[in-house]
């Protein structure tokens, strides 16, 4: 794939991202004037069955439009991949552009949210997700950098060890208070030391990743 085919698929993907994050807002919008019509705030307000069936199917579906959306654009399985991490990446970090154009929410990056419900549900500051999603935004590009050379991407598996644990320890920052997450109660401070031990995993992985490819 040349440069130019790249950067046309990227602008491509980058349109899609940004008006599917539009779509993901106006669904939650919705949803916050159904539940919480003097504003959201923690604890959080069980909803009913079927509107939990819902939301479920939807967030799994959600994964699913953007993971085609990246099988679409690459034609090898790493530029796949890239595409989806950078492609979930917008749509993550344009979610909240669009709130704070719509309803100007979050007030700061520290507001909490409900980030996901599968599993489990995930509660977290603003600012966990978006500096997630920039870095997921910056691998897709270096592997898409690295997939144009001609030689294919094979990190080392100390980079796929460093990957998972970050994973396992920000998973864990977003779920381990079971009691908010499930139990509708206000929840307790969030363990900002885990998330920047998850983040310090992912960046060993991509200094690894990439320095054995220059």
């Amino acid at each position: 794939m040349t440069h130019d085919m790249i950067r046309k698929t990227l602008l491509s993907l980058s349109l899609f991202s940004v008006t599917f994050a539009f779509v993901e807002a106006a669904v939650v919008i919705y949803l916050r004037t159904l539940y919480y019509p003097e504003g959201f705030a923690f604890p959080l307000k069980l909803i009913s069955a079927d509107h939990l069936v819902v939301e479920l199917a939807r967030e799994f579906a959600t994964i699913v439009m953007l993971a085609t959306a990246g099988m679409l654009a690459g034609r090898t399985r790493w530029q796949r991949f890239a595409y989806f991490i950078i492609a979930f990446g917008l749509w993550d970090i344009f979610y909240y552009v669009w709130l704070k154009v719509a309803i100007n929410w979050p007030a700061s990056l520290f507001e909490w949210d409900i980030l996901f419900l599968i599993p489990l549900p995930w509660i977290g500051p603003v600012i966990a997700p978006v500096l997630i999603s920039t870095l997921m935004i910056v691998a897709g590009l270096f592997i898409l950098r690295w997939e144009e050379s001609g030689v294919s991407f094979k990190p080392p598996r100390s980079a796929w060890v460093l990957s998972v644990a970050g994973s396992a320890i920000i998973l864990y920052s977003f779920m381990w208070d079971i009691e908010a997450g499930l139990r509708a109660a206000l929840p307790e401070p969030y363990r900002y030391e885990l998330l920047v031990m998850g983040l310090l995993c992912y960046g060993a992985a991509m200094m690894l990743a990439f320095r054995l490819k220059r």
